[in-house]
């Protein structure tokens, strides 16, 4: 069964709990930590885009710098600079943002959403946080001479490969697959099986298609996520480490000796990622800097004033 592992604590009462599940393995893929149900499969979410974004690289799909492969990989946040690489991806392939099959959204980055209301406009494909995922996938289509009506089909040849690289990485069996928020087919996987996975990119040759993967997501933490993105965060205040959040409370990352980790949480709380996140880390051996000491447990708040803590519960993780 899965653990409390995140508590908020109010005025010295214990008012919420998270539950979840976490993993760390060592750099000979060996687990040093688990507690919850690490080897049951999950939908790893967003976490899965830097394997997508492998199968992406080798079928022949070239970005003109690190950039544009980390907006593939990216869960961006609608600020001008992620629409302006994901428009350039369209643009150089010949798409328009009708081309995409993400649906359309508004920006999740509250200045860029204020922006794009005060603008009065509509959702847009493009805003959505996995635009850049499909435009590249649209490119590789175009590169193969593959059908783009209907990339989104499991059965669609881009889609079967991404499928054999999951599988490859993860080494989980063929089972049914799911559909994720922005209507491409999702595979269960389990948590022991993704931080494995990042570890391979994480230790890949220089050079290679996983290693490239991992070097553009470590150059660019702000591309894949936004600003002030747990990925952002995280990846700045910890040289080296790359990692991928998903959505419902999946976070998944590697340090470059291949040591990594993953988990989920239960409710999928976005308030419990930071203290979880640095929890792990520091279990890892990792001395995160003393930007990000106040994310580890964040102030509750009452009549403005700091009257409780969110916490990884203590001596859990």
């Amino acid at each position: 069964m899965s653990v409390e592992l995140v508590e908020v604590v109010r005025s010295g009462f214990r008012e919420c709990v998270h539950r979840g599940s976490v993993v760390i393995i060592g750099a000979g893929g060996e687990p040093m930590f688990e507690v919850g149900e690490v080897h049951l499969p999950i939908y790893p979410r967003s976490a899965n885009k830097p394997m997508q974004a492998l199968t992406l690289l080798r079928h022949g799909f070239e970005p003109v710098d690190d950039a544009e492969l980390a907006i593939a990989t990216a869960s961006h946040a609608g600020e001008p600079d992620h629409i302006a690489l994901v428009q350039r991806l369209l643009d150089r392939f010949g798409f328009t943002e009708d081309d995409l099959g993400c649906p359309p959204d508004l920006p999740t980055d509250e200045r860029a959403r204020a922006a794009a209301l005060h603008r009065q406009q509509q959702p847009r494909r493009v805003y959505m946080n996995c635009s850049g995922k499909h435009a590249a996938m649209l490119a590789t289509c175009a590169i193969n001479g593959w059908p783009v009506s209907g990339y989104l089909d499991s059965a669609h040849p881009l889609q079967q490969a991404v499928c054999a690289t999951v599988a490859e990485l993860t080494g989980e069996p063929e089972t049914d697959l799911g559909i994720d928020g922005c209507g491409l087919p999702i595979i269960p996987v389990a948590l022991v099986n993704l931080a494995r996975s990042f570890a391979l990119l994480a230790t890949a040759e220089p050079g290679t298609p996983p290693r490239r993967v991992a070097d553009a997501i470590r150059a660019h933490p702000r591309v894949i996520s936004g600003t002030n993105g747990v990925d952002l965060l995280t990846m700045d205040a910890v040289p080296g480490l790359v990692c991928k959040i998903g959505a419902d409370g999946v976070h998944a990352g590697a340090l470059p000796d291949g040591t990594a980790f993953a988990y989920k949480i239960d409710d999928g709380a976005e308030r419990a990622r930071m203290p979880l996140t640095l929890a792990i880390l520091h279990r890892m051996g990792v001395d995160w800097n003393d930007s990000l000491a106040a994310l580890a447990a964040p102030p509750v708040l009452g009549g403005g004033a700091r009257v409780g803590v969110i916490r990884a519960i203590p001596g859990v993780v």
